[in-house]
């Protein structure tokens, strides 16, 4: 089924990827989804980044924000985005403002 090859793919819980597709979750499990053009077009959007980053990169990639948010709101134009600068870049791991703590002398 593409939508659990898309709920691994991003690490996706079932409720997100219904949330994600618009669907219940007896429409997933039934395969009703695999119709929706949604589908095809987050694993198209996926499939480089996938390339590029790997699989774990890219489930790690994809729970964090702006792109989470992005994709459980149905922002596929911000997750589009959000993907080419993945592959511009690559995957970048930061820190939260004044989250870094400098070494203390004993």
């Amino acid at each position: 089924m593409r939508a659990h090859a898309l709920m691994e793919r991003l690490g996706l819980s079932e409720d997100e990827l219904c949330r994600v597709l618009g669907a219940d979750p007896l429409s997933v499990l039934s395969g009703d989804v695999e119709a929706d053009p949604r589908l095809g077009i987050l694993l198209d959007l996926t499939d480089e980044a996938l390339e590029r980053v790997g699989p774990d990169a890219l489930r790690l990639w994809a729970r964090r924000e702006p792109q989470l948010g992005h994709l459980l709101a149905g922002d596929f134009a911000a997750f589009e985005d959000d993907l080419a600068a993945l592959r511009e870049r690559g995957l970048t791991i930061t820190r939260a403002p004044g989250g870094a703590r400098r070494a203390r002398r004993p």
